[in-house]
């Protein structure tokens, strides 16, 4: 399986699109353009089977309908922002002026702790609040990745300032659910480069002496 970093919008976040040798793929945060991301799947021959959602803000969120109009698949996300999709005040929409985002709710919802199992796709899913509420990573062991959204950063972490932001759960979750996977697990973060467990435990600043 591979994985491939596509930022989008205007606050570059990244979707991450998850394949296997089937040409069958997991997408992860959908967050803008979604009529690129549509002709890249297509390009790319891809069949998604389900749309997995760190988190509810508005920058993760915003193609989610144009995503699933165009292949009809199922959207997952923590049930403590089950309510965010469709309100631009509480997915922060109307408070970024990015135009109002009035996503349809979301189809299923994610139980940490369990596995999530598509086909051939199995994922670990980890409750990581702190940055919102809800916020969820995705482990996948074949490919040593964690999909931590806006938790975990290269050398640094999730802004705490939003509504339901909350600093100590944040590096909380971090240390209890990421910085225990393995140490050469890839993190894929819903911004900027991916970075690795080990990198960020030697070097992120907001990480040493807690």
């Amino acid at each position: 399986m591979n994985w491939e970093r596509i930022p989008l919008g205007p606050l570059q976040t990244n979707c991450y699109v998850l394949s296997n040798k089937e040409k069958e793929c997991i997408i992860f945060d959908p967050g803008s353009e979604g009529n690129k991301l549509n002709q890249l799947l297509q390009a790319r021959g891809l069949k998604p089977l389900a749309v997995l959602l760190t988190h509810a803000h508005f920058d993760h969120i915003g193609a989610v309908d144009e995503v699933r109009a165009r292949w009809t698949v199922p959207v997952y996300v923590h049930k403590k922002e089950k309510d965010w999709l469709p309100s631009p005040e509480l997915n922060g929409s109307h408070f970024f002026q990015a135009g109002p985002i009035h996503a349809r709710p979301a189809d299923e919802f994610v139980q940490p702790g369990e596995p999530l199992t598509f086909k051939d796709f199995t994922f670990q899913v980890l409750y990581t609040p702190g940055h919102s509420p809800g916020s969820v990573s995705y482990y996948h062991k074949e490919t040593q990745s964690v999909f931590s959204g806006d938790v975990l950063f290269k050398e640094g972490v999730g802004r705490t300032d939003l509504p339901g932001g909350d600093h100590q759960l944040l590096i909380k979750s971090i240390h209890d659910h990421l910085l225990t996977l393995p140490e050469d697990t890839f993190v894929l973060s819903g911004h900027g480069p991916e970075t690795t467990i080990q990198d960020e435990m030697d070097r992120n600043p907001f990480l040493n002496g807690f």
